[in-house]
């Protein structure tokens, strides 16, 4: 946080999660915000499970905290404490921001899908047409699934552990108004959204670890990269530590990789406008005014 300052008018935005220590929003916005002219900070709260609802109300009643960015593992328990979903987090089922309306009501959305197919294109990856395979149907993992499909994905195979978050998932994405499944995408994996079968890793384009595995040096890898595909891109979601065990791996193998911070730099423009920050840089002060 150097350069920034903070007065008794400073604004705050907080970053839920457990743990915290991997979160790279503070030192991404921070400095977007103080270069926008912003008198606001970002700054890190670790929340246990069991105390997210307490928390979020108790912050969003302190007048000086406009909104709260979630990250794992509450990204989907932050739905239920909100008032309103915004329509990502309704497909979903997670949010990764918060904030308070004027009437006091609390809106949940959530800008992780869009942020990561906005960092494939901005890397020269199209996702229309593509055959994913996406590793994870928790927080992360549905907002990328929801986001490949509204983005032109022909086949999104889903796989985790969980196989009732799963079914979650791709019941939700099945509802209309949502990135719709074609007829027999869940059965024979033909189009849409669909639970991963043996063989769609080895067929996918691109496949992405959309869980948190990776985030600790004793995680097992999410899927093996050697059995992607040679031309295959291999992605991330996991932002620290910036080369996770996978991507090198991936890249040891001469798979083409795609880290998690692109995620997170492609969700600016969403939030600007979720949060109501100016889109240009403020003018600078007159040298003359007087303060100092």
């Amino acid at each position: 946080m150097t350069g920034v300052r903070v007065s008794g008018a400073t604004r705050l935005y907080a970053v839920l999660g457990d743990p915290v220590t991997q979160v790279r929003a503070p030192e991404l916005l921070n400095p977007l915000l103080a270069g926008l002219g912003v008198d606001a900070v970002v700054v890190p709260v670790q929340v246990g499970r069991g105390d997210l609802a307490d928390v979020v109300r108790g912050l969003m009643r302190v007048g000086n905290v406009d909104g709260l960015l979630v990250t794992v593992p509450h990204k989907a328990a932050v739905c239920a404490v909100a008032d309103e979903l915004g329509p990502a987090a309704a497909v979903t089922g997670t949010a990764n921001a918060v904030r308070r309306e004027p009437d006091g009501r609390l809106l949940a959305e959530n800008f992780d899908g869009l942020g990561f197919v906005r960092g494939l294109r901005a890397a020269g990856r199209s996702v229309r047409g593509a055959h994913v395979f996406v590793a994870g149907a928790g927080g992360a993992g549905g907002a990328v699934a929801a986001a490949l499909l509204a983005a032109g994905a022909a086949r999104v195979a889903v796989r985790d552990p969980d196989e009732a978050r799963l079914a979650g998932l791709l019941a939700r994405l099945a509802r209309p108004g949502a990135p719709t499944q074609r007829p027999g995408a869940s059965t024979h994996g033909s189009a849409g959204a669909y639970a991963a079968g043996p063989g769609d890793l080895a067929r996918a384009d691109i496949v992405v670890n959309a869980s948190p595995l990776g985030m600790r040096p004793e995680d097992p890898l999410p899927f093996d990269p050697a059995a992607v595909r040679p031309d295959a891109l291999v992605a991330d979601v996991v932002m620290k530590p910036h080369e996770t065990a996978l991507l090198r791996r991936a890249a040891a193998l001469g798979r083409p990789v795609h880290h998690g911070i692109h995620m997170l730099e492609n969700q600016v423009t969403e939030y600007r406008a979720f949060f109501g920050w100016p889109e240009n840089p403020a003018a600078p002060a007159d040298a003359n005014s007087g303060m100092s």
